[in-house]
């Protein structure tokens, strides 16, 4: 099997702020201009001290519509509510996985017992595309606890691979998609290895989130940084050269036209206008501040 070579590894960009209480990186589309689909945006939240606050920082009120947002705790709780009436806490190593689609207001904050102590936050939101057809299903809302979540032991106390979403050594992921999507953590031991195998025409990339690890026997890549594929070959050798975790995401590409205002994803401007008038007049339910 041809090995799939690495095209670029990518240093943070300058980070953000998003409300008050996340500050990201973010990889794309602003950070830099390559192809993942149906992966629309990576904000990574490099580790950070938060210091502890009585009133939690966040993010207050406001719409999706036409994607799907993936949000993945490595350290730090965030409390969730949205329009539909799900809320729930992120803990570390947990996942929530909400799907807008035809439109949800959404709100987050640090949770509270984490605001009042304060301590490190590392965090990862995905914006996952969705097809024309599914833009305008009913909203959902998946969570996954790192306790139920599928797993695959690594031999000789390699580590572990958390299988989010898709399909690893005939371990199937927790989570429903729209379309073929493998989404996983790995979570290596230091001389941990570990093969990975993704269609050729599937867009592929590492967030490498803690530590070090080698690709393909020869790149050495350290944390904060992302690796972006070659769009060939399907084949990819993982090595720790410390404790290490690494975010994987590939998926095979929405070949459709996108159009894109703030936090509406759609197929068309047309669309996008009427996202706009259907939240002015309050079609996206209600949710408190």
């Amino acid at each position: 099997m041809e090995t799939k070579q690495i095209k670029a590894v990518l240093k943070a960009p300058a980070p953000h702020m998003v409300g008050d209480g996340f500050r990201v990186h973010n990889f794309f589309p602003s950070g830099y201009e390559i192809e993942m689909s149906p992966f629309f945006l990576l904000d990574y939240g490099s580790k950070i001290e938060f210091s502890a606050r009585k009133n939690p920082r966040g993010v207050g009120v406001h719409p999706h519509r036409g994607f799907e947002t993936v949000t993945i705790a490595y350290h730090g709780a965030v409390a969730h509510h949205d329009s539909s009436g799900n809320s729930g806490v992120i803990y570390p190593g947990d996942v929530q996985w909400m799907t807008a689609a035809s439109g949800v207001l959404h709100k987050e904050y640090h949770e509270e017992n984490y605001s009042l102590t304060g301590g490190p936050f590392q965090m990862v939101q995905l914006w996952i595309n969705l097809p024309a057809k599914d833009k305008m299903s009913k909203a959902k809302y998946q969570a996954i606890k790192q306790a139920d979540m599928a797993h695959f032991d690594l031999p000789e106390n390699g580590g572990k691979i958390e299988i989010i979403a898709g399909n690893y050594q005939n371990i199937k992921g927790n989570a429903t998609t729209f379309t073929p999507i493998e989404l996983y953590n790995a979570r290596l031991n230091k001389g941990g290895e570990a093969v990975f195998n993704f269609p050729e025409n599937f867009n592929t990339g590492f967030m490498v989130i803690e530590g070090t690890v080698k690709i393909n026997g020869s790149e050495t890549v350290t944390a904060d940084n992302f690796i972006y594929f070659e769009h060939k070959g399907e084949e990819i050798k993982v090595e720790a050269l410390e404790n290490s975790v690494l975010l994987m995401l590939s998926g095979q590409p929405i070949n459709e036209p996108v159009a894109q205002y703030g936090p509406f994803l759609m197929n068309t401007e047309a669309e996008i206008h009427q996202a706009i008038e259907d939240y002015n007049q309050g079609r996206f339910g209600y949710l408190e501040e």
